[in-house]
């Protein structure tokens, strides 16, 4: 084991470094890392930020109407809606049937999220042709 360090100098900061804080000269800043007590928060590890500074408890991510989107984020928005109502009743089928189903229109899509039974009736049918396909192959 090395020999415990000594700061040079003399003052409160004189003495012995093995197991505290490191010797600190005039003018020299307490080391700033992973770990290091940030000097701006002062000792208390609790203290609240003020309320303009916090950031948001639970951030939303408010996407722009469906209207005011290009056609492939339109897609995009209504797979990532449609994508878990399939898989509640295909699960390992879920993304090909989800990528069959937009091949549809995008206001027949959103038609088809309004209902939880039309959303099964496609499935079903995306599941017939998928059955079919296999049988020619």
């Amino acid at each position: 084991m090395p020999p415990p360090m000594m700061c040079k100098g003399g003052g409160q900061n004189a003495g012995n470094v093995k197991g505290g804080m490191p010797c600190m000269g005039k003018g020299m800043m307490p080391p700033m890392g992973p770990g290091a007590m940030n000097p701006m928060m002062g000792m208390r590890p609790n203290m609240q930020m003020p309320p303009m500074m916090r950031p948001p408890v639970n951030p939303q991510v408010v996407a722009p109407p469906m209207n005011q989107m290009s056609g492939p984020m339109q897609k995009q928005m209504l797979g990532e809606k449609l994508y878990p109502m399939v898989a509640k009743y295909q699960p390992e089928l879920a993304g090909k049937i989800t990528g069959m189903m937009l091949e549809m229109d995008n206001n027949e899509l959103m038609r088809l999220l309004d209902s939880e039974q039309q959303v099964r009736s496609k499935v079903d049918e995306a599941l017939r042709v998928i059955q079919q396909a296999g049988r020619f192959n």
